[in-house]
């Protein structure tokens, strides 16, 4: 079997060294004669940057790489006159806590670019005059330039949660960026990636000349693995997994597909994450690769910011079909940020609506460790989620109550100023999806809504939060959820199970005291 390239975002190492590689040269090769400037954005571990090393390869004429592939032949007259590329990786800039100190790291990124091409440049004082520079000599010395820079938007997106700072890092983007329209005759092909779109960076507002094919039905699969490609491409690890895993082969591709299949940009096409596929088949083992690889900092920072709690406010969340384009800084909102950073993907699109929704049980577990790892800092989430589990199979509510103390304790309370009812609701629902035990938040009956339903093999279990300001109203907090209980019949709802055990009582949050009741 091919080894698989794990974590190789260079297209020309991959292919010498003859790895594992779906071929998407032919999707790049409509790109690359249908127009002349793009945008896509897409999440991370996504495959953006060898996209653009293979457009690199491409357009550098190296024919040898494509051997076999849908591009060969277009390569091979290319190699008669290849174009100069300047390839830019925004993510390798370094650090900057300045407009002047990120102009001054590209600056030295683009020194670099002229001594590999033997430039003689003159001094400038902006990344943006040296880029002019730069593209102009190229152009004379060996005709249309190709610019591909990936990770566009970084300097922005490290600095979300600083306005004030992200709106300096925006400006110097802005300068460098609006260079490639002034050069645009001297450029042959563009393309530029990313996670976000601000139009206030100036890519948008003012290089108006940008396809964004980032929600484009035909090129919806231009990275990412289709369900064919998946099957046709890795059978030899798919039989290997299944024998591994004692599971049938079509057993085993319907649980591949529920845990990391899901990714769509267009509504309809859904797509693997390779990042995710390729550590799967390398261990034949159901894992969470895309969380463990590392949760992009601007998310954690924008949710602590946003004081958003409940991730499943975005199961099945409706927005406009333009939701996602031109945010400005200011005023995106969460559900654009989740989507283009790979938590929320679409469910479906329907004429000027789109439905959002989580991809796959690998992204709905990898939003809940974010949250309790990240914002609400519970330490051995994953022992106590387990010590949670078995006290409930035992019935123990009680138990079940403890633990919840336990990792209530080591709360950063001081991060949540405004807590309710429904944070401590939150918080506990959060311990349970992430052991994995199923559960459900206000769950209509017939007579009302019940806070919190957990369906185990045989037992279900409702309960009633409550919020109590301080001790002296605990009690009639609990008085209160036991009448509402038994008033609202939430336990009759479940009758028709006769199998099930069903137990009820009503947890109440004692503020003041930062710990549970059970009554």
């Amino acid at each position: 079997m091919k080894e698989l390239p794990i974590g190789l975002q260079d297209f020309e190492t991959l292919r010498r060294e003859n790895m594992l590689y779906v071929d998407k040269t032919g999707r790049l090769l409509e790109l690359v004669t249908k127009g002349r400037r793009y945008f896509l954005s897409r999440p991370r571990r996504f495959g953006k940057s060898l996209t653009l090393s293979t457009l690199e390869a491409m357009f550098s004429g190296q024919t040898e790489l494509f051997k076999g592939l849908s591009a060969e032949e277009w390569v091979s007259n290319q190699v008669k006159k290849p174009f100069p590329v300047v390839r830019f990786d925004m993510s390798s800039l370094g650090s900057y806590s300045t407009g002047e100190e990120l102009n001054d790291s590209i600056m030295r990124r683009l020194e670099d670019v002229a001594e590999d091409n033997e430039l003689q440049l003159r001094t400038e004082r902006t990344s943006g005059e040296m880029l002019h520079q730069i593209i102009r000599a190229l152009y004379k010395k060996d005709g249309q330039v190709v610019i591909l820079i990936d990770e566009y938007d970084k300097p922005i997106l490290d600095n979300l949660t600083d306005l004030k700072k992200a709106n300096e890092m925006r400006e110097v983007l802005r300068s460098f960026y609006l260079t490639l329209k002034s050069c645009d005759k001297y450029l042959r092909f563009v393309m530029l990636t990313g996670i976000s779109k601000f139009s206030k960076v100036g890519v948008f507002s003012a290089l108006n000349n940008l396809q964004d094919v980032s929600m484009s039905e035909r090129y919806s699969d231009i990275v990412g693995y289709t369900q064919s490609e998946l099957e046709y491409h890795f059978q030899d690890y798919i039989n290997t997994s299944s024998e591994k895993l004692s599971l049938p082969s079509e057993e085993l591709l319907n649980k591949i597909r529920g845990y990391y299949d899901g990714f769509s940009f267009d509504g309809k096409v859904r797509l693997y994450n390779p990042f995710s596929i390729l550590n799967f088949f390398s261990d034949s083992k159901f894992g969470n690769y895309w969380y463990v690889s590392g949760s992009p900092t601007f998310i954690v920072k924008y949710m602590k910011k946003k004081a958003i709690q409940d991730p499943e406010e975005y199961r099945h969340f409706k927005v406009s079909a333009d939701f996602s384009d031109t945010q400005e800084i200011e005023y995106a909102e969460p559900e654009s940020f989740l989507y283009q950073s790979g938590y929320l993907t679409i469910e479906k699109w329907i004429d000027d609506e789109i439905t959002l929704d989580y991809p796959n049980e690998e992204v709905r577990k990898s939003i809940l460790r974010m949250y309790l790892d990240e914002i609400y800092r519970v330490k051995r989430y994953i022992t106590l989620g387990s010590q949670i589990w078995e006290a409930l199979s035992e019935g123990n509510i009680d138990e079940v109550v403890e633990l919840y103390n336990s990792a209530l304790a080591g709360v950063p309370y001081d991060d949540f100023p405004n807590r309710n009812e429904f944070w401590y609701r939150s918080l506990f629902l959060m311990l349970l999806r992430g052991a994995g035990i199923i559960s459900y938040a206000e769950v209509h009956t017939y007579k009302g809504r019940a806070d919190l339903v957990i369906q185990l093999k045989s037992r279900i279990i409702v309960l009633e939060f409550k919020f109590a300001k301080n001790k002296f109203e605990v009690e009639k907090k609990i008085s209160e959820g036991q009448t509402q209980i038994a008033d609202r019949e939430y336990a009759k709802s479940y009758g028709a199970e006769k199998n099930f055990e069903i137990l009820t009582a009503v947890l109440v949050a004692n503020d003041e005291e930062r710990s549970v009741k059970i009554g």
